[in-house]
């Protein structure tokens, strides 16, 4: 969709550059979001794409990722030595519902920031323990765990001129075992629930819940909880809403199940695939849940 009274964009080639944004100016990344529906207040744009930030780095510490980098450059990223949790990024990327073409443009961050409750970069960032880097407008740099940077239904963290910069997985989430789950009322639908569950080295389990609830909620065990305990803490949940994608009690049903079927799925032995490829956009349909 055109965004006819925008007159100006602005490649952003330092920091200094971003005092620009305001309630009239928002920043572009991807766009895939932005030119989706009309934004008449918009007259002007900043352009992040031109900072140049590298997508992906892989260190010592994890893997950092660029709020510009795309769901296909995500996606295509090499397994390394250790990372059981490495198919998670390619699973959370097939939640999009979205073509090849958007995963070509749609960014780690926009999907983020934009903090739609079925936003798979949510789920992964917030599964993974995942830290945002934001750039405040007053030049402060703050860091924030992901699962509490999504506030509500489309709210974030982010103030009028702020920037999310990155997203920091650490090396132990990347090392965990983790079993993925998600639902939605028809086959090309938007989620209804994504349930995530994460068997830490030293033991530990996280359940993270994210589509079926207006924010990513978490339960946190010190080891693999019983059926009757996870399922208590599934039914404590407070978050669960209704939408033209699911009703609350739906959502609260159906992530109960599958909350079941990750524990009984890490609850068994370890299942290490021989050799993990490279995963790439899909051609078709086959991106969409």
């Amino acid at each position: 969709m055109d965004l006819n009274t925008v007159v100006t964009i602005t490649p952003a080639r330092e920091r200094a550059d971003l005092g620009l944004l305001g309630e009239t100016v928002a920043p572009l990344a991807g766009g895939s979001e932005l030119f989706a529906d009309p934004r008449v207040h918009l007259t002007g744009l900043v352009d992040l794409q031109s900072f140049g930030w590298p997508a992906l780095t892989v260190t010592p510490e994890g893997l950092e990722i660029a709020a510009t980098c795309t769901l296909a450059q995500l996606a295509a990223l090499p397994t390394r030595p250790g990372w059981t949790a490495h198919p998670l990024l390619f699973e959370c990327c097939t939640a999009l519902y979205g073509s090849f073409k958007v995963w070509n443009v749609a960014t780690v961050g926009g999907n983020l920031a934009t903090a739609l409750p079925a936003g798979p970069m949510t789920s992964l960032a917030a599964a993974l323990d995942a830290e945002v880097l934001v750039w405040r407008r007053d030049g402060s740099d703050e860091h924030l765990p992901a699962a509490g940077f999504v506030t509500g239904d489309m709210t974030t963290v982010l103030r009028t001129g702020d920037v999310l910069r990155s997203i920091h997985i650490p090396d132990a989430s990347l090392r965990a075992r983790t079993a993925f789950r998600k639902i939605a009322l028809s086959p090309i639908g938007r989620s209804g629930a994504v349930v995530i569950g994460r068997l830490d080295r030293d033991g530990r389990f996280t359940l993270t819940v994210t589509a079926a609830t207006l924010r990513p909620v978490q339960l946190r065990y010190a080891t693999l909880p019983t059926a009757s305990a996870l399922r208590a803490g599934v039914d404590g949940i407070d978050a669960w809403f209704t939408d033209a994608h699911g009703a609350a009690d739906w959502r609260a049903a159906v992530s109960a199940v599958l909350a079941e079927e990750i524990r009984q799925q890490l609850e068994g032995p370890e299942h290490v695939p021989a050799a993990t490829r490279a995963e790439t956009p899909p051609t078709g349909s086959e991106a969409r849940p």
